[in-house]
């Protein structure tokens, strides 16, 4: 089955070719990877979540590099374009293979990006405009039970093999399955997504969102009664050599964990002294944490969640009319994204999805509300010109328009977390630069997410790979980094909330190894421009950031193994 879905000999096929057919192949496999892509839009199954269908996504994976190993072999000589493809596609699927083959898939119970995450996240991917589309939604809604079952299969098997999660996702996601199922209406988060439906076909769409609910629901106390109690004495952290699996996963690069540790330790101090300088703009005689803290209650604020929502649409439009044609050049199918409140049961960061390939789905932000109806502005516009634009949007968006020139993989499915993270975090820094964050609030908003990138390193290292906060740490020095200390630290130098900063430990626990690469992916993005000034002033030209910024944003996915370099060169 996978050489057919391949459907293309190995003999005269370039990686580029290579790369695509894979794409399809995936997206004939996983119909998820269908709907972010803008696929198949009749398709309306779920992807199979059992360990048979995990393992059906592995021996693509492996047919393709067997495809892609006869193709270098057959012709030595390739092209620039053709290499970079042919070594990132080699890349990624090999740190791929390498998680499912030590059985990491049999330990997906975190609070963020699951199986059960993507079950629901691709009805809010799916259009909606016509009664075939509903129809589609109601059939792929219908799917839900079955796919529920295929994920306990899955999980069972994981408790077989003694492959557990930790018991800190456990008990996080079924908070959230709570949630999901919370509320008057009938079938819970699915069922209201469903009311937004036509009238005549809203009835039978209701009766399937309570099956699937209930399925959820089944879902929470299996979970509840049979999962967790097998996984109460798992380990909420890694070890260094799943650690170090997982690092190459969401940074395409083999780091060394104790350098990236020292750097991220510098970086806190001097965060620090710029957090304290700041907040003495804010609130004369203030630590940055009373001074964040006044922000938080006493600052500007906007009531209301569709109002956040405008504010934060205002404030990418002005960012473009801003940016375009100064600092960009961007295309019209960029000049869109839309601003969107995240679904109830969302964790609490913020995030961005993607434009389809073909742009008729925009790139869209989403604010979890989190039940709010009050939204504090100090920390809000540095995030959102890492998460809209000059950040994930234009990145993202300008991927999907190149993709043409480049391969489909290379902007889709080939994209590594630490180059994403890294452009965000350096489209903050841009922004600050550039004199957008001269309010007091603002720059320490923006300061705060620094220091929480940096804070992201150390924890996330930290505890994953059993290290001690430094002789010199202002916190627990020479001591251990366990994870409730690490949360008590982190706690103690980002002024964000409680709940989000609960949640985020959550997140590094269950996502090891990709929270270190903003700060890691900025230090590169930062590294391979200051190369590619270096290399302008050398022969005597002027640095044009207008033209590097879009040729960098041009080349498509590159790990930090290769990001510098090929930056530089730009």
């Amino acid at each position: 089955m996978v050489e057919e879905l391949i459907n293309s000999p190995a003999d005269g096929t370039t990686p580029r070719r290579i790369a695509d057919a894979y794409v399809h192949a995936l997206a004939d496999l996983d119909p998820l990877t269908a709907v972010y892509l803008g696929f198949n839009p009749e398709d309306d199954r779920l992807p199979d979540l059992s360990p048979a269908g995990q393992e059906a996504l592995a021996e693509l994976s492996r047919a393709t590099l067997a495809q892609l190993d006869a193709a270098e072999a057959a012709s030595a000589a390739s092209d620039e374009a053709e290499r970079r493809c042919a070594r990132l596609l080699r890349e990624r699927l090999t740190a791929e293979l390498a998680v499912h083959d030590a059985g990491e898939n049999f330990r997906a119970v975190r609070n963020l990006g699951s199986p059960v995450h993507g079950v629901r996240e691709v009805f809010n991917l799916m259009s909606t405009e016509t009664d075939a589309e509903w129809g589609v939604v109601g059939r792929r809604l219908a799917r839900v039970p079955f796919a529920m079952e295929q994920y306990r299969e899955l999980l069972t098997e994981g408790i077989e093999r003694g492959l557990l999660s930790g018991p800190r996702q456990v008990t996080t996601v079924i908070g959230q399955i709570a949630e999901w199922l919370a509320g008057d209406t009938p079938g819970g988060w699915f069922g209201s997504f469903v009311q937004a439906a036509p009238e005549a076909l809203r009835d039978g769409l209701t009766d399937t969102a309570v099956a699937a609910s209930a399925a959820l629901a089944q879902l929470r106390d299996w979970l509840r009664d049979v999962y967790g109690p097998a996984a109460s004495d798992a380990s909420d952290t890694t070890g260094r050599e799943r650690y170090a699996r997982w690092v190459r996963y969401w940074t395409g690069a083999d780091l060394d964990l104790d350098e990236a540790y020292s750097w991220a330790w510098e970086q806190f101090y001097d965060l620090d002294a710029q957090m304290r300088a700041e907040a003495e703009k804010v609130l004369p005689g203030s630590t940055p944490m009373q001074a964040m803290k006044w922000l938080e209650t006493d600052g500007p604020v906007i009531k209301g969640e569709e109002n956040a929502r405008e504010y934060l649409q205002g404030l990418m439009s002005q960012a473009i009319d801003d940016l375009q044609g100064v600092h960009f050049d961007l295309a019209d199918p960029l000049l869109k994204v839309e601003s969107r409140l995240a679904p109830a049961g969302s964790a609490a960061a913020p995030y961005y999805t993607a434009p389809s390939l073909d742009f008729s789905r925009p790139g869209r932000t989403w604010l979890p509300t989190l039940g709010r109806e009050s939204f504090p502005v100090w920390d809000l516009v540095s995030t959102w010109y890492h998460e809209g634009v000059p950040g994930h949007h234009l990145q993202l968006a300008q991927w999907t328009y190149v993709a043409d020139q480049l391969s489909t993989y290379q902007v889709t499915l080939g994209g590594v977390s630490a180059n994403l993270e890294g452009w965000a975090l350096y489209a903050e820094r841009l922004m600050d630069e550039l004199g957008y964050l001269t309010d007091p609030g603002h720059r320490l908003g923006y300061l705060n997410a620094q220091m929480m990138r940096a804070l992201r390193v150390i924890v996330d290292i930290g505890m994953h790979v059993g290290l001690r906060f430094p002789a010199d740490s202002p916190y627990l020095p020479g001591e251990l980094m366990l994870p409730d200390d690490a949360r008590a630290f982190f706690g103690r130098y980002c002024g964000l909330s409680t709940d989000f900063l609960d949640s985020e430990l959550i997140r590094y626990l269950g996502m090891p190894g990709q929270a270190i690469g903003y700060k890691l992916g900025e230090r590169a993005w930062l590294q391979g421009r200051e190369g590619a000034k270096a290399a302008a002033e050398a022969r005597g030209e002027t640095f044009d950031l207008k033209a590097w910024h879009m040729a960098a944003l041009s080349q498509g996915s590159l790990g930090l193994d290769d990001l510098v370099a090929e930056l530089s060169a730009l």
